[in-house]
């Protein structure tokens, strides 16, 4: 496997940020990995989740939002982190041209990541992967957060812990359920972060993730 740090042009604003690419020998598809609110690219779940999806030969490319890049403690607005995922998006498909490119994120990332594809749409994505929708807030339920997937127009992969705290399994599968291309796979007694006791969650997540790019591509 490659490893190559690279930066990434968001903006004239904004600015660049840094990304890394992992690269499999023989790559079947490439991948934007956005990470969550709490965390930066570098976050061990990240590198963890970029080095098992190299191994089953999908690429990645993880970059860092502009806040994380500036060592801000808020996330960024919804259209600074679009910015952000649309130039991640641009630098995968410019890098890997000829590759099947999916677009991912974890928490916060995947659904600003859905935010952009329900309002522009990219030809050059094969599909959405969402590793913990973030539905709601803790104690709060609610699907609102949810109205723009309607407008998704690529397939979308839900990957969902049974014991997230900003995802109720009954509210998920509501919105999950009416999108006809989207595949719910619950995670049994995983909670936001993908922990579940001493069960090995990350390598039902890739698993899970290859499978369903596999089907995709094939």
């Amino acid at each position: 496997m490659q490893k190559k740090s690279l930066k990434i042009a968001v903006s004239k604003e904004i600015g660049k940020v840094s990304g890394k690419a992992y690269i499999p020998a023989k790559p079947k598809a490439i991948m934007t990995l956005a990470h969550g609110a709490g965390a930066g690219m570098d976050h061990i779940f990240m590198e963890t989740l970029a080095t098992k999806l190299a191994e089953e030969d999908i690429a990645t490319l993880r970059f860092n939002f502009p806040f994380t890049e500036n060592k801000k403690g808020r996330p960024d607005s919804p259209a600074v982190a679009h910015q952000a995922i649309k130039a991640a998006i641009a630098k995968a498909h410019e890098l890997f041209p000829k590759l099947p490119l999916f677009v991912a994120g974890k928490s916060f990332g995947g659904r600003m990541s859905s935010q952009l594809l329900s309002a522009d749409p990219d030809a050059t994505v094969q599909g959405l992967i969402f590793y913990g929708f973030p539905l709601h807030q803790p104690g709060n339920p609610s699907i609102d957060r949810a109205e723009h997937l309607k407008q998704v127009k690529v397939p979308m992969l839900f990957l969902q812990g049974t014991r997230d705290a900003l995802a109720t399994m009954d509210l998920i599968g509501k919105v999950a359920r009416p999108l006809k291309k989207a595949k719910l796979v619950k995670l049994e007694g995983a909670d936001h972060s993908f922990k579940a006791g001493k069960r090995d969650i990350m390598s039902e997540l890739v698993a899970a993730t290859n499978l369903w790019v596999n089907k995709l591509i094939s």
